[in-house]
């Protein structure tokens, strides 16, 4: 059995009291981070586990000095951190590579920007393709490469400075499955065998499985706004066994930790303008069926804990704790201590047919989604029951951020047309009572 390295005790990057936060459209502040301190310790792999909107990926960027904090300060190996320093590289999502580069001149982008001899750069460069096994490919072209072959390009080009601190913004997360596990392989197999000057890693995820797998320890980022809720060592030896008994547990504390929060933010939200501004997850009515049915069938019957069903049926949390949100906003199942359990109403919902399901889906949305019952009520006393969708989002932009009203208004649609509640033109971007023209027409 591979043993973990054994960190040292200095810090790495420390970040104290960091909070960020944008204006809104009406000048009031939009807190995204506040108030953290954590620190990234030598010789650990440091997971921020949180949903998207957590603001993990704004609190990596003023770790990498991209980007400076409203309030707080960065600090790199003990000094105040202004820009970008020499000694930390971050690989991004989205590869981030020059299309009209090869392989080995995207690697040597890095040192161009240190002003290291040509030579010298591709000396480097070449030893770098080398560790994150792409020899051969050093004069292909991005288009010619797969995602994970890019992505390991992306390593390559973060490797070649020879960082102490590496900062990944989610990197596993654009591949498909059996790729993203064998690059994971692949990084702790390079991480342990100090193939590289790495001393410390930072990883943004909101895959949970993924943060035990990888990490020494985790911080869990709440949402809106990102604050601390837990810090979890994780003391297992590499390699990690996903189906080993403290492996699971490890997961199933961590949901609860995050179900917990995220029964408590629903009960905020609803409170926030009378519940009119609560922010409703981009989950279409037919993926809503789709689980109700999974949750009510067997071997299921109803009460499920969303550990067990992650990993086959949703593996990000960002997937299984939206869908677990969006259940109980409906009333059609309760959230607690990381379990999930069907109402009355959602086994109804799951044995009903079609017609049945849009008027029970319409009853629960204008009883349980505020939003629902304002839009209608707008419609109803306006001349022609029509309304412009800018209305509405103006509405939510004093309460949410521009993504949070736009999803949320593209939700409401949805869910709108589904029950048959209002439709909505996309052309003249209006909201109109009642059902479709097309389908009444018809």
């Amino acid at each position: 059995m591979t043993e973990a390295k054994t960190p040292a005790t200095s810090h790495i990057i420390d970040l104290e009291h960091v909070s960020m936060s944008y204006a809104k459209p009406n000048g009031e502040p939009l807190v995204v981070l506040d108030d953290i301190s954590c620190s990234l310790r030598s010789g650990e792999i440091l997971g921020l586990l949180g949903r998207s909107g957590s603001g993990k990926s704004t609190l990596l960027r003023i770790a990498a000095g991209l980007l400076a904090p409203t309030k707080g300060n960065a600090f790199y190996r003990g000094a105040p951190l202004r820009g970008p320093a020499e000694g930390i590289a971050v690989v991004f999502q989205t590869f981030a590579l020059f299309p009209w580069l090869t392989v080995l001149e995207n690697v040597m982008t890095s040192l161009d920007a240190l002003g290291v001899p040509r030579e010298r750069a591709r000396v480097r460069a070449l030893s770098a393709i080398g560790e994150i096994g792409l020899t051969g490919f050093e004069g292909a072209y991005p288009r010619e490469l797969s995602g994970g072959m890019r992505q390991r390009v992306g390593f390559a080009r973060a490797l070649v400075i020879d960082p102490a601190a590496l900062l990944m913004d989610e990197p596993f997360s654009a591949l498909d499955v059996l790729t993203a596990e064998s690059l994971r392989t692949d990084f702790i197999d390079v991480w342990l065998g100090q193939q590289c000057p790495i001393d410390s890693v930072l990883l943004v995820t909101h895959n949970i499985e993924e943060a035990v797998l990888l990490c020494d320890r985790v911080i869990v980022i709440s949402s809106k706004p990102g604050r601390i809720s837990a810090e979890i060592p994780i003391d297992l030896k590499y390699p990690r066994n996903r189906f080993d008994g403290n492996f699971r547990e490890i997961v199933e504390n961590i949901y609860s930790i995050l179900t917990a929060r995220t029964a408590l933010s629903l009960k905020e939200m609803r409170a926030l303008g009378g519940g009119v501004m609560q922010p409703l997850p981009n989950v279409s009515p037919y993926a809503i069926e789709r689980v109700i049915e999974k949750l009510a069938g067997p071997p299921i019957d109803g009460r499920v804990k969303l550990s067990t069903i992650a990993h086959p049926l949703l593996p990000h949390v960002d997937n299984i704790l939206t869908v677990a949100e969006v259940l109980p906003i409906l009333e059609f199942a309760e959230l607690s201590d990381g379990q999930l359990q069907l109402t009355p109403a959602g086994r109804i919902f799951a044995t009903s047919d079609p017609e049945e399901r849009k008027r029970l889906f319409k009853e629960h949305l204008l009883n349980f989604v505020p939003l629902a019952g304002h839009i209608v009520n707008v419609l109803q006393e306006r001349k022609g029951h029509r309304a412009p969708r800018i209305r509405f989002k103006a509405e939510l932009e004093d309460s949410l951020s521009a993504d949070d009203a736009e999803t949320t208004l593209r939700t409401i649609i949805n869910w709108g047309r589904y029950a048959e509640l209002f439709s909505y033109d996309d052309r003249t971007r209006t909201f109109i009572l009642g059902a479709s023209p097309d389908l009444v027409a018809s």
